[in-house]
């Protein structure tokens, strides 16, 4: 199985490049930062040149984790981010069909009912992605769990700081979420792979609603950090998702405490985790 992955030098996508590895040929691509000297560039705003990356590297699937989350820069760059989250996706859909390779699409639960221009960028990327010869939509939320690229300022990262620094941590107790373990989105890729899954939109994330204080608590406290808390009166509204789906196609579900206790194993053997051709 051959796989062209986007975004291969960013948080979540240096995991996936990391775990789906072990199982399948994978290519991984980079726009501004090249975690692997196997990483080839490409920037997804550029139809040709995704085109033509697809036509060189003739993948079985293009799975899409390339675009930007940052919640507050798409807001305050809503072309850009439509050029990336959006325009992007329909070119690596593009590139797919062109090819006739399936696309397994990393949206956010936020494209659900969206409220900013993060999730509508994201749901206008979904409905691009259905027009894939076959597709597949994961729908994590906020994200947790041990990357090979530690310095992008994702959530879980800045946690990893204070660890390593040692620096008390202060986080907000108002908006609830359902964590998503960076681990589970490798499993379910892997699982639709091998079992053939198709046309499918799975939400992936625990069922237990939590908020940042809470996972910063539980992730922190094993390694001795003091988590103080802190009310941003974040108005953000709490999207609730079930399981149902990734139950009926026989994937894994995990819940809270699991995957704490797997993230804390995580960071205890962070060293697991280097790219062998790590170019840092």
């Amino acid at each position: 199985m051959n796989i062209l992955l986007t975004g291969a030098s960013s948080y979540v996508g240096a995991r996936l490049y990391f775990d789906l590895k072990r199982s399948f040929d994978v290519t991984g691509t980079y726009h501004s930062t090249r975690l692997s000297r196997d990483f080839v560039e490409l920037d997804i705003t550029q139809q040709k040149d995704v085109i033509e990356i697809a036509r060189k590297i003739k993948p079985d699937v293009i799975v899409h984790a390339a675009g930007n989350p940052n919640t507050r820069w798409c807001e305050a760059n809503p072309r850009d981010a439509e050029a990336i989250n959006e325009k992007g996706t329909k070119h690596v859909v593009d590139a797919a069909n062109a090819v006739d390779a399936g696309v397994i699409y990393i949206s956010s639960v936020a494209a659900i009912d969206p409220v900013n221009v993060y999730g509508r960028t994201k749901l206008a990327g979904e409905e691009h992605v259905k027009n894939a010869a076959w597709f597949d939509i994961l729908k994590p939320s906020l994200i947790i769990g041990y990357s090979p690229n530690t310095t992008n300022d994702r959530p879980f990262n800045r946690l990893l700081r204070n660890i390593d620094d040692g620096t008390p941590a202060v986080y907000d107790t108002s908006w609830k979420f359902q964590p998503t373990w960076l681990g589970h989105i490798s499993e379910v890729i892997k699982g639709i792979i091998e079992r053939k899954i198709e046309n499918r939109i799975i939400p992936i994330t625990v069922p237990e609603l939590k908020t940042r204080y809470e996972v910063a608590r539980d992730i922190l406290s094993p390694f001795g950090i003091h988590i103080a808390p802190r009310d941003d009166n974040d108005k953000t509204p709490v999207v609730k998702v079930g399981q149902d789906m990734l139950k009926e196609i026989g994937l894994p579900t995990y819940r809270y405490s699991q995957i704490i206790e797997k993230i804390v194993d995580e960071i205890k053997h962070r060293e697991r985790y280097k790219l062998a051709d790590d170019s840092q």
